[in-house]
């Protein structure tokens, strides 16, 4: 009998703590070996300083940012006098010639690039020889002092010893001549080498271009000699990789062969070279905006023995915003924590064993900027200054230690402990930004002011304050979709499993993991998130890691009202205030309009004109679609005040830029938007579809707000009256809604952009209960654009399929977004979104897709468990936000709703519908109420 209930007692035991180990691992991302790459590594962040974690044994390395080390400096971006041309764009347009359209709008309607360099002037005193000793070029040239490096290297020497290297590179090797290839004509063929190269055979040349067009030179057969030839190329890289590229299909080999044979009958280069830098210092190449920068690496060298290392765990637990690392090395056990402290500023490092005088590491502070340097500051500190290349804007990092007993000693740029119990390493850095208009700043004021606040604290109350802050953001919200057996699974291998496993509660895990990552990257008082967060590591990062406003930023802010996260929002709030002052310019230099208006990508700098290209940089609605989060705020806050000093203003200028823009279409006689583009798809256009629901969306916010304000009642009329002449939704011949003016869409067509349903979400310029036929036609455009996508694009089409209310077809997509990203969309080990490569904003439009599926309240009620997919039958979710300022706890058990809670933060009316269940009720401010599953 008492086996019996030792046994009962022992099964309870063992139930409580795998319940308890599956709820830790629905705030947990956990691991059992160490990051090996960048995206593998862990996140932590407080909103202005962020940092990857890689948690290794012997080394640990921590890269990290400050979200306002950037390229460049305040300048003017707008071309002035640009608006002389706009009719004539239109009047290419409307006749059909896009072709010149486009060149027109190119030469004479885009931004303005930073100062190029004088190139020429560079390039002639590197051919000339200016940095480098003798001539290269020749056979007998002395090269036995130069270093070696791997060729080709497709993702540039920076991949292979180079790092963040542009400049002058002279490369040599050689060859052996078979004796029947003797006066034959032979080919060299090095395919792609970025971005000039003059090529030498035995000191002559033989090619030279510039750009990274494949290079096939023609080798005359009197210049090969018998035995040994040499080759020498100097390269030219001005910007961004560099070197020998060779194919990108890296079966594809460098080499010289017979003319008339192919290379691979001939001889391969494939091979170490011999190299030696000429010049690190090309003129600079202009840019139309900036890029965000990484700030430096932090590297933890330690004396332990690594064949003894056992029990490897490293974790990030999302609900307190605290990594850790933990193992065991010749029979010790080790502990290492780290969190981004919002309080405090700092990036704090914790490192314990269970044993005494067991911690001995070297510390180093490096960057990869090539301006920067690392000194002594004091007995425990060291400094790391950077300088960003082509810019104005200076770093400065400190990394201080306090450890107890044990030696601490700085010498060679280095901090080195031995034999210390425990110790805590600080990480702070700051830079002379202080506005998009002023970089006076020090960038010692942060670290000073973090480093003072610091004294005396003891690690406990640094941590206790760390996550009391975090929490005020994160508990205010929480879901439980169930427990499934891989939950006790690593991570990754639970990644891996996702797509045919039945495991709901990761999908609650990654919808948590948004919100880890939005309060990480984006606390009042910071920056707004960019492309990446604050999370970067690349000189040149992809898209410059820049705020892309044809649905990139914005996608990065959806999760803010409805997940509980609105004070998030201030950071994207104070950006619009900034890009409508630069903004103003542009209306006026580009189409001499009152009011602003946003392009399609700005920087740290508020750029606001259009860049790149004109068949997808000239799109005029930036700034009306980032005036829809001014106005969803109000609608989920009801915050009057808000509405009547931020958003309404900030709104009515923009409505008074296209109040401005729209003209008449000679055509139909409907008012459009021309020029511009249905984003980055089909070139520039007069009339994209989308732009037409968000400038329709606009004007009707600002008559409401206006009408709730009790304001500008003229201007209010002259919206109602513009409405009714924007150019509608239309439904073309393949049952399709148009994503242009004229039916002219490809039902083949799979672009990852799918502008035209913006009207579906996050707009509600399409509902099923305003037009369920056009809400039918822009369900069968997504149907015929597929599911397949980028990650953002897939994390934009779960939202869709939610508003289509088919929860099953939503969660297929969230299967696709959440899975291994194998050279493709999907996950990357640590959960950030690949596009590819890393973009963030797929795991924010990812969160903000799942709890869309469980409530909307776009259509003026809370209609609950719209799109539930059969895949999570039983969920709790808390601290859901509604529109009409109402928080939502709901349950549901087998696929129906079990109960509801509902508080109002405002008062006034509730409308309910569930299923074929309506009710209306009036509610008081902060009253509660509670309904069961029939809404009862």
């Amino acid at each position: 009998m008492r086996f019996k209930l030792f046994l009962g007692i022992l099964s309870l035991t063992l139930v409580a703590y795998s319940d308890s180990f599956a709820q830790q691992n629905n705030h947990t991302l956990w691991y059992t070996k160490p990051a090996e790459k960048w995206t593998d590594a862990l996140p932590v962040g407080n909103g202005r300083i962020g940092a990857m974690i890689f948690a290794g044994t012997m080394v640990d390395h921590i890269q990290f940012n400050e979200e306002t080390l950037w390229t460049g400096k305040p300048r003017g971006y707008n071309r002035k006098g640009a608006f002389k041309y706009l009719n004539d764009i239109r009047e290419l347009l409307f006749e059909g010639k896009q072709k010149e359209a486009e060149a027109l709008a190119q030469a004479e309607f885009m931004g303005l690039q930073s100062e190029p360099g004088d190139r020429n002037a560079w390039v002639n005193q590197m051919k000339n020889g200016k940095g480098i000793q003798g001539n290269p070029a020749l056979a007998s040239f002395d090269d036995k002092l130069w270093k070696s490096i791997k060729v080709p290297a497709f993702n540039g020497w920076e991949t292979v010893g180079l790092a963040n290297l542009d400049g002058a590179v002279w490369f040599r090797t050689s060859f052996d001549v078979p004796a029947n290839w003797i006066g034959k004509d032979l080919v060299i063929d090095l395919n792609r080498i970025r971005d000039q190269d003059f090529t030498y055979i035995n000191g002559q040349l033989v090619g030279n271009t510039d750009n990274s067009d494949p290079r096939k030179y023609t080798i005359p057969a009197k210049l090969i000699k018998k035995g040994k030839n040499t080759i020498a190329i100097q390269v030219l890289n001005y910007f961004d990789k560099g070197g020998l590229v060779g194919y990108k299909d890296t079966s594809k080999k460098i080499g010289i062969y017979p003319v008339g044979s192919s290379v691979e009958q001939g001889i391969s280069l494939v091979k170490a070279w011999e190299y030696k830098i000429q010049d690190e210092n090309p003129p600079a190449v202009p840019q139309y905006q900036e890029s965000y920068q990484p700030f430096g690496d932090l590297n933890l060298y330690f004396k332990l023995n690594k064949s003894l290392v056992s029990n490897y765990k490293r974790s990030l637990d999302i609900s307190t915003a605290v990594a850790k690392t933990s193992f065991t090395s010749n029979g010790i056990n080790y502990q290492r924590e780290y969190f981004a402290s919002q309080p405090d500023q700092a990036i704090v490092i914790h490192l314990t064993a269970d044993k005494s005088k067991a911690i001995s590491f070297d510390a180093e502070l490096s960057s990869p900027h090539r301006k920067s340097a690392v000194k002594k500051l004091d007995k425990q500190t060291l400094a790391l200054t950077v300088s960003v290349k082509n810019g104005v804007l200076k770093g400065e990092s400190r990394l201080t230690a306090i450890i107890k007993k044990g030696s601490l000693k700085i010498a060679n740029g280095k901090i080195s402990i031995n034999q210390a119990d425990e110790v805590m390493l600080y990480l702070t850095a700051g830079t002379n930004f202080i506005s998009a208009q002023d970089v006076s700043g020090n960038p010692a004021t942060a670290n000073v002011k973090a480093l003072n606040g610091l004294k005396g604290k003891a690690y406990t109350e640094i941590k206790q304050n760390h996550i009391k802050e975090y929490q005020t953001y994160y508990n205010n919200f929480s879901v439980d979709f169930g427990h499934s057996e891989n939950e006790n699974l690593p991570t990754d291998e639970r990644l891996e499993k996702f797509a045919s496993a039945n495991d709901p509660a990761f999908a609650a895990l990654y919808l948590q993991y948004g919100r880890y990552l939005l309060i990480s990257s984006s606390r009042p008082g910071t920056q707004p998130a960019n492309l990446q967060g604050i999370w970067n590591d690349l000189l040149t990062p992809p898209w410059g890691s820049k705020y892309t406003t044809n649905i990139n930023l914005e996608m990065n802010y959806w999760p803010t009202e409805i997940l509980n996260l609105s004070a998030l929002n201030e950071p994207l709030f104070n950006k619009i205030k900034g890009l409508s002052k630069t903004g103003a310019e542009t209306a006026k230099a580009y189409y001499n309009a009152r009011g602003w208006v946003l392009h399609h990508n700005t920087d740290l700098w508020n750029a606001t004109a259009p860049i790149n290209a004109s068949d997808h940089g000239i799109w005029v609605s930036g700034g009306a679609w980032l005036s829809q989060h001014l106005w969803e705020h109000y609608q989920f806050s009801k915050d009057r005040k808000f509405l009547e000093t931020e958003a309404y203003p900030l709104m009515k200028q923009a409505a008074l830029f296209f109040e401005d823009f729209l003209v008449k279409d000679p055509k139909t006689g409907w008012l459009i938007s021309t020029p511009s583009n249905s984003p980055e798809n089909g070139g520039l256009v007069a009339g994209p579809t989308m732009d037409h629901q968000i400038i329709r969306s606009l004007f009707k916010n600002c008559i409401a707000a206006s009408e709730v304000l009790n304001v500008d009642e003229d201007f209010r009329k002259s919206l109602t009256e513009k409405v009714k002449q924007i150019a509608p939704n239309q439904i073309g011949k393949y049952g399709q809604l148009q994503e242009w003016l004229e039916d002219k869409d490809d039902t083949t067509n799979k672009h990852r952009h799918v502008s035209h349903l913006w009207g579906v979400y996050p707009g509600n310029d399409i509902t099923w209960d305003s037009n369920e036929k056009i809400m039918q036609a822009a369900k069968q455009s997504l149907l015929y654009r597929g599911d397949d996508a980028t990650g953002w694009s897939l994390a934009w089409k779960i939202n869709f399929w939610a508003r289509f209310k088919d929860g099953d077809h939503a969660m297929k997509l969230i299967k696709m977004l959440i899975k291994p990203a194998h050279n493709g969309a999907g996950s990357y080990v640590n959960l950030f979104d690949a596009h590819p490569p890393f973009q963030i904003d797929g795991n924010f439009g990812g969160a903000a897709g799942i709890a869309e599926m469980i409530v909307q309240s776009h259509q003026g009620y809370l209609d609950i468990l719209p799109a539930l997919p059969t895949a999570i039958p039983n969920g709790e979710i808390k601290g859901l936000q509604a529109r009409g300022g109402f928080e939502l706890n709901l349950t549901w058990k087998n696929g129906l709703l079990t109960s509801l809670t509902i508080k109002s933060k405002t008062g006034g009316n509730c409308k309910v519908h569930y299923k074929n269940n309506k009710i209306s009720f009036e509610t008081k401010m902060g009253g509660t109420y509670k309904l069961n599953g029939d809404l009862k």
